[in-house]
C-alpha cells in the first residue's frame, strides 16, 4: 500500500479506536471489554498486513477462499487473529473451524461438523450462534424463539464451546438500531446458561457505538477503518 492511503487507514483505525474508547466511557465499561474486529472482506492481503502495523489484530472474513488466501499470504504475521464472519456452507465447515472465532453458527449440522473438527483435533471451536432477530429472508440466523433448543442441542458437542450470540439488523441509523442491540442482550440474558453466554457480535461501521453502549464485546468495523470496498462508493 502507498504511504499516504497506510497514513489514512492509520488515522481511521485511531479515529475508531477512540470512539469506542468513548462509547465504553458513556456507559461505565473498560475498554478491554470490547474487540475491534477488522471486516476485511474484498480488502487484499496488503491492506491487512497495514492494519497489522498500526495496531489491529483481529480481523473478520465472509468467504472461505478469500480469507485462506489472504491467510496464506500473510502465514508470516504471527500476531493476527482471524474471526469467520459470513455464512458457513457445511462443505466448508473444516476450513472454516481454523477460524479463532467462528460467529455464524446457525445450522445444526454445521455445528455438528465443526464440533467434529473440533474434537479431531482435541481443541474446540469457538463460536457464536447467529440470532435473526426480525425474521429476514436475506439473512441467517435462529429466530429468538427457537434459541433455547438450538443451544440445548448443540451444547451435547463436546467441540464445539459456544460463546455468545451475534445479530446483523436490518440497516438503519443508529439509534434506531438501539432496541435491536437491547433485544440481543435481553435474550441472552434470558438464556438457562446465559453466564457462558458472555459474547455479544453486534455493531458495524454505522452504529458500533451504540452497540457498545448496549453490551457488545465484538464489534465488526470495515468501512470506517479501511475505506469503501472496491466497486462501492
Amino acid at each position: 500500500m502507498a504511504p499516504a492511503m497506510a497514513d489514512s487507514l492509520t488515522t481511521r483505525l485511531a479515529v475508531v479506536e477512540a470512539r469506542i474508547a468513548a462509547a465504553c466511557r458513556r456507559v461505565g465499561r473498560a475498554r478491554s471489554d470490547v474487540r475491534l474486529v477488522g471486516a476485511t472482506k474484498g480488502m487484499d492481503a496488503a491492506v491487512v498486513r497495514d492494519a497489522v502495523a498500526a495496531g489491529l489484530s483481529c480481523f473478520g472474513e465472509n468467504y472461505v477462499q478469500e480469507w485462506t488466501a489472504k491467510r496464506d499470504a500473510l502465514a508470516d504475521v504471527t500476531t493476527i487473529e482471524w474471526h469467520f464472519i459470513g455464512r458457513i456452507q457445511r462443505n466448508k465447515a473444516a476450513a472454516v473451524a481454523e477460524a479463532c472465532f467462528v460467529h455464524s453458527l446457525a445450522d445444526l449440522r454445521v455445528a455438528a461438523a465443526l464440533a467434529a473438527v473440533g474434537a479431531r483435533r482435541g481443541d474446540p471451536v469457538h463460536a457464536l450462534v447467529q440470532v435473526n432477530l426480525e425474521g429476514e429472508e436475506t439473512k441467517g440466523g435462529v429466530a429468538p424463539a427457537a434459541l433455547p433448543e438450538f443451544l440445548a442441542a448443540i451444547g451435547a458437542h463436546q467441540g464445539l464451546c459456544v460463546e455468545g450470540l451475534m445479530t446483523i439488523p436490518p440497516p438503519l441509523e443508529p439509534e434506531a438500531m438501539r432496541g435491536r442491540f437491547r433485544a440481543l442482550r435481553e435474550l441472552r440474558d434470558r438464556q438457562a446458561d446465559a453466564a457462558r453466554l458472555r459474547e455479544l457480535s453486534m455493531g458495524m461501521s454505522a452504529d458500533f457505538e451504540v452497540a457498545i453502549e448496549e453490551g457488545a464485546t465484538l464489534v465488526r468495523v470495515g468501512t470506517a477503518i479501511f475505506g469503501p470496498r472496491k466497486g462501492t462508493k
